[in-house]
């Protein structure tokens, strides 16, 4: 099941409460004082982990507690710390406070670390209050208790290339040609129901991480459909791939298909709708598409790559076109590839 929402409880260890105490030995009646500190409280630490994908586990969990300092102790011990809680999210995720409504991490970058809610202090023994006027003092510190939060989970995909289209357009065929993933791939709409991933490997060792999401239909930013929700795992991507299906079986025209995807990414976002866009005629291999791919370029205005994902035919010219708008440099794609370690649904 893919979850990409969550709403957690955080709350960090307490610090241990400071030790009254004083010496007791033997032929040592006055001792002085000898409590020592309390442990500080664990801390609460977001991770962002390469073998996590969703954010499932925590749909069942709410609340997550760290560890608390426990209390000091005669003969100068200090208490032991509160052991730290860390919590493994998916690469992507954007963590809001639920109160303010502010973003506080967004975790982007594979083992990406923050501290959400710090832990408390440890309350001073009575040895730490002894004075030269004071020798025996009878006072001490309770511990702080730390931090709590009430947390917004939002999992926004790590992709280079963003993947639309209306139902059956043939991006989730497109997605299976170009990399190793194998989305459902059905004769209905609709047959993606969440986001896939796919890795598109290109000569010289060159690497494209693709997102799929579920078709739009006209309407979508206002709950048609399976509404636009899913766009937000296309909004890191740098380039959009508009998929237009130049002979579908509604006899629809493609260009309209076409302004129906661009109107939805702008009632979205502009920021999405502004991005650089690579528009795709798909099913060439069926009767007509060479003329309908023609004619779409011709009433769109601007460069149209052809192509039939059921048959593979224009894929590398996709590919290099693809690659050319991400203007990334070979040399950072390599030390990008070797660096940083995939999720496992994309190795």
């Amino acid at each position: 099941m893919f979850i990409d929402e969550a709403e957690i409880h955080v709350r960090a260890g307490k610090g241990g409460d400071g030790c009254l105490s004083f010496r007791r030995e033997k032929f040592e009646e006055f001792g002085g004082p000898d409590g020592g500190a309390g442990g500080d409280g664990g801390d609460v630490i977001l991770h962002a982990s390469p073998n996590v994908e969703t954010l499932m586990d925590f749909k069942g969990k709410h609340h997550w507690r760290a560890g608390n300092g426990l209390p000091g102790e005669g003969s100068n011990r200090t208490g032991p710390s509160g052991t730290e809680l860390v919590i493994d999210l998916p690469v992507g995720t954007m963590v809001y406070d639920v109160e303010t409504g502010v973003l506080l991490k967004d975790l982007a970058e594979v083992g990406e670390r923050c501290c959400i809610a710090r832990g408390g202090t440890g309350g001073r023994g009575n040895r730490s209050f002894a004075t030269a006027t004071q020798q025996a003092p009878r006072e001490f510190e309770l511990g702080t208790p730390g931090e709590e939060r009430q947390l917004r989970l939002e999992l926004k995909l790590i992709a280079d290339v963003g993947l639309v289209g209306l139902p059956n357009a043939g991006k989730s065929t497109l997605l299976s040609r170009l990399t190793k993933a194998r989305p459902k791939i059905a004769a209905y709409p609709f047959t993606t129901l969440k986001p896939q991933l796919g890795i598109a490997e290109l000569s010289g060792g060159r690497r494209v991480v693709l997102a799929d999401i579920p078709g739009l239909i006209e309407g979508a930013h206002t709950g048609a459909g399976l509404g636009d929700a899913f766009l937000r795992h296309i909004e890191r991507t740098r380039v959009i791939v508009h998929v237009v299906d130049v002979c579908p079986v509604d006899e629809g025209s493609p260009v309209d298909a076409y302004h129906t995807i661009r109107a939805e990414l702008r009632q979205h976002s502009d920021t999405l709708a502004d991005k650089p866009e690579l528009v795709v005629a798909n099913k060439l291999d069926l009767t007509g598409g060479e003329e309908a791919a023609k004619e779409l370029a011709d009433a769109l205005g601007k460069p149209v790559v052809a192509i039939s994902a059921a048959t593979g035919k224009g894929l590398d010219v996709l590919s290099e076109r693809i690659w050319a708008l991400l203007g990334r440099d070979p040399v950072e794609e390599d030390r990008r590839e070797f660096d940083l370690p995939l999720p496992p649904h994309l190795r």
